[in-house]
């Protein structure tokens, strides 16, 4: 281990640990990724002199990893803070609606006068709920599109019935061209099909102290939207990647695939690495090019990486057959790292590398995944479950799937 290359992963643990500004940050990843790469030239060097490497190596690597990690979450939540909208506290609004106060009112006093009810089930509000202010709805909505991953680069419609039906073209219209005076043969038909997006109600129940309640400088919109939103950011990460399609939206890693050489629509089309639960030892970041290829130009071009931290992590120290690394860091704030020159999108209920997981996706996922929310938020109080704490029972509705097939591909990891 070199005296400079010590030296640069000291700097570097230092620096990570500075929650300072944005230049800050990107300086001392920088810094973390140049020791990085010494250790893992390093390392790489003595399995090909020695046939194995030395053990420091590898925790030296796994230090600097974390190094990374930390910076880059630091840059993420940067981005966060910089995308969340503007709240306007209690005493700034001057003009509130009936409603808004109404529902204040209700969330600190239990009193319901004013309210409108939205019954999920047709009976009383025991039942259903009370419609959340539109400022808070659209708080909460704000907070997830800069929380959640597949949000920020998949489509996102709001609806206003439990189901969303969308036609797409499985085949197209024929066209050509012809002659000024030549005749038109008729041309052969669309074909259609139809996807149903099914909304699934999502809830939370944040709890709250009289104090709480009593305290006036306290805005109650506020501190809904701050209580709920991480915890459904949460359940949509995973329910986008892996829910089951009944009770939860349906995820692209529960949806039908197929090898990609047998591609079908209603399938995801998959590549193999060729090797049961890993890269092939020889050249391996050519299957990632195999991968990114395997989807159309069309959607190419907008084509984003997705996966979680481990699996990036084994990324990071791979090189492809020039010796260049195929992975780079982000430079600001709301920049994604990137591979092979694709943005990559963390996403921590992908499947890590193991025997036959599908570790990794690529794709369109504007065109390829869409997510469905139902207009309204509702909310319940209950002052009587945990007393002496107030439980507020807030549930909204999503629902989420595939609407185009050929949009997003599999990486497998398995022999065939």
């Amino acid at each position: 281990m070199t005296k400079s290359a010590t030296e640069r992963e000291t700097k570097a643990q230092t620096s990570s640990a500075d929650p300072s500004s944005e230049p800050i940050i990107v300086a001392s990843m920088m810094e973390a990724l140049t020791a990085y790469r010494d250790a893992n030239d390093e390392r790489l060097d003595a399995l090909e002199k020695r046939g194995q490497a030395d053990p420091l190596l590898a925790d030296k690597l796994a230090r600097i990893d974390a190094a990374l990690d930390a910076n880059t979450d630091k840059l993420n939540r940067l981005s966060a803070t910089s995308q969340r909208p503007h709240l306007e506290t209690a005493s700034a609004r001057l003009e509130r609606s009936d409603h808004v106060r109404a529902f204040e009112t209700y969330v600190r006093a239990g009193s319901t006068a004013g309210l409108q009810l939205k019954a999920m089930e047709s009976g009383t509000d025991a039942d259903g709920g009370y419609l959340v202010p539109q400022e808070a709805e659209s708080t909460i909505g704000d907070h997830l599109t800069a929380l959640s991953p597949m949000r920020s680069i998949a489509t996102v419609r709001q609806v206003s019935s439990t189901i969303f039906r969308k036609p797409v073209t499985t085949e197209g219209f024929d066209a050509g061209w012809v002659a000024e005076n030549a005749a038109r043969p008729e041309t052969g038909s669309v074909t259609l099909s139809e996807i149903a997006f099914p909304t699934m109600e999502l809830y939370a129940m944040p709890a709250a102290t009289a104090t709480l309640l009593d305290d006036a400088a306290i805005d109650m919109d506020v501190w809904l939207a701050g209580e709920v939103d991480a915890a459904f950011a949460e359940q949509e990460s995973f329910a986008f990647v892996k829910g089951n399609g009944t009770t939860q939206p349906l995820g692209f890693l529960s949806a039908p695939m197929v090898d990609e050489a047998s591609w079908a629509w209603n399938s995801l089309g998959t590549v193999s690495t060729g090797v049961d639960g890993d890269f092939p030892a020889s050249d391996p970041s050519e299957v990632l090019i195999d991968l990114v290829y395997a989807l159309k130009s069309t959607y190419r071009q907008n084509g984003t990486f997705v996966m979680n931290r481990s699996t990036q992590a084994s990324l990071r120290k791979m090189r492809d057959s020039d010796g260049n690394y195929i992975w780079t860091p982000p430079s600001a704030a709301g920049v994604k790292a990137s591979l092979l020159g694709f943005p990559v999108v963390e996403m921590e209920d992908m499947d890590s590398i193991g025997s036959d997981t599908k570790a990794i996706a690529f794709g369109d996922f504007r065109r390829g995944y869409l997510i469905v929310d139902r207009i309204g938020v509702r909310l319940l109080r209950d002052p009587y479950t945990a007393k002496p704490y107030v439980l507020f029972y807030v549930t909204k509705r999503v629902g989420g799937g595939i609407q185009d097939f050929d949009a997003i591909k599999l990486l497998t990891f398995s022999a065939a």
